[in-house]
């Protein structure tokens, strides 16, 4: 049990400030605009328009957990391809990894193992788009596990 206060990783500004007050804002416009809905008046525009721009911060701030995820799972993906090439090789990545954007290793990720170390040479030497990278895989090895 006291493991799992280690494995948790909360970003403090946005698990405890930023979701609840956002959350807070959204009921407390919801409450006042709930007051002085079907009124053609200023105050319920003026409170329209914050129950409005409190759903999209809130919106916001809940997609930014995807991004979390997104990082995450580039992170992964460039492990991944770190750890193949050492396989297939027998030598690091990082030196190549080094002239490369992450876009770049992404596509070669998506290359069959008989095709990565050549293909990782081609790129560097050639400085290919990652769309040109996906076009020279003869074998292409999709991803369906990415979000």
């Amino acid at each position: 049990m006291a493991e799992a206060r280690f494995t948790r990783r909360y970003y403090w500004p946005h698990h405890f400030v930023a979701l609840p007050a956002a959350f807070i804002m959204l009921l407390y416009t919801g409450r006042r605009y709930w007051d002085v809905a079907g009124n053609d008046s200023e105050d319920s525009r003026q409170w329209f328009c914050l129950l409005a721009l409190a759903a999209l911060v809130l919106l916001g701030l809940v997609l930014l957990r995807q991004h979390y995820a997104l990082t995450l799972q580039d992170r992964l993906a460039r492990l991944e391809v770190r750890q193949r090439y050492f396989e297939l090789t027998g030598q690091r990545f990082q030196p190549l990894e080094q002239q490369l954007s992450l876009s770049q290793i992404l596509s070669l990720r998506f290359a069959s193992d008989a095709e990565l170390p050549t293909l990782a040479a081609s790129v560097v030497a050639e400085k290919l788009a990652p769309a040109d990278i996906r076009a020279r895989i003869q074998n292409f090895q999709p991803d369906p596990m990415r979000v």
